[in-house]
């Protein structure tokens, strides 16, 4: 097993050193381009904006997380309670409690999906708390590429496997300097 998984991470090292040559290529064949690097995670920590649309989403999604667990409980309650009085009661009676139980467990996922799912609530308070933010530091890039002639602005943060840059060609700061936020 440790043999196959050493043979799998050595095949992903061989395609990411051939991406990263073929970059490497495409940035030399075509070096009367520029480029630029950002970091979005430090221009994030640095947009107040973004720290307060984080911090609402925190006591929003606490508050539904709450309402979640509270309907948890509730539902808990009810199967433990059925189960002590099962032996007493008839079996209409059983069924009805079980359907309870069912139509309760139906609301609980119902509300967690309106709540947490992909579609849900939380992510479309995100979505209007965060796209304005992340809508104004593209533009500041924008805004800047133009200025400056970048053809290309890679961002730091994002999992690229940068292996170095120099940090002359860091726009960062300046993003931030474009939005009024002066570091």
């Amino acid at each position: 097993m440790f043999l196959i998984f050493v043979k799998l991470k050595i095949e992903v090292m061989k395609k990411k050193l051939i991406a990263f040559i073929l970059f490497l290529g495409c940035v030399s064949f075509a070096n009367a381009q520029k480029f630029a690097m950002v970091d979005l995670e430090y221009i994030l920590k640095n947009v107040p904006a973004y720290e307060t649309a984080n911090e609402q989403l925190n006591q929003i999604s606490a508050k539904w997380q709450a309402e979640v667990k509270e309907k948890q409980t509730e539902i808990q309650t009810m199967y433990k309670n059925y189960n002590t009085e099962s032996v007493f009661l008839s079996d209409e009676m059983k069924k009805k409690r079980e359907t309870e139980i069912v139509n309760a467990e139906k609301s609980l996922n119902e509300l967690r999906s309106k709540y947490f799912g992909p579609q849900g609530e939380l992510n479309k308070k995100r979505e209007s708390l965060i796209k304005p933010i992340q809508d104004e530091i593209y533009n500041a890039i924008k805004n800047i590429s133009e200025l400056k002639g970048y053809q290309l602005v890679l961002d730091r943060a994002s999992g690229m496997d940068i292996i170095f840059a120099s940090p002359k060609i860091d726009i960062s700061d300046d993003v931030l300097s474009e939005m009024g936020y002066s570091k």
